[in-house]
């Protein structure tokens, strides 16, 4: 077991729970201000997915990209671009359907997902950069 002390009280997770408490990685949130930084100028591949928050597919490959991101974290660099409030690598990229997710290489578009996919799918897309 191991305790948690918070202002209120201490809890006591359980190993399982803990050890899910220490994974909660996920994908960057980028902007247009930071997507030149970001993923045209990495020096490793760069998954990136456009959606929106009232978007249900997006909600639905929201967790396949956090996944992704954990699982190639140090390899990839894994982020998310709000259409809604950054419009203009969207508009760049020709996102006219979310979700879409687009992989870039050395600041170049080498891959592309519309719609919802297979976690698989993604990691095919990396795995053939790596």
């Amino acid at each position: 077991m191991y305790s948690v002390k918070t202002h209120l009280k201490t809890v006591t997770l359980s190993k399982v729970k803990r050890d899910n408490l220490n994974k909660n990685i996920m994908a960057l949130a980028i902007t247009d201000a930071t997507f030149d930084e970001v993923v045209l100028k990495s020096d490793k591949p760069v998954m990136v997915d456009f959606w929106a928050a009232w978007c249900g597919p997006c909600r639905m490959v929201g967790p396949i990209i956090d996944q992704i991101s954990e699982e190639y974290a140090g390899k990839v660099v894994v982020g998310k671009v709000d259409v809604d409030a950054n419009q203009e690598f969207a508009a760049k990229y020709g996102v006219r359907n979310i979700p879409t997710v687009l992989v870039f290489h050395n600041g170049e578009v080498v891959g592309k997902q519309v719609g919802v996919a297979p976690k698989q799918t993604y990691a095919d897309s990396l795995d053939a950069l790596l």
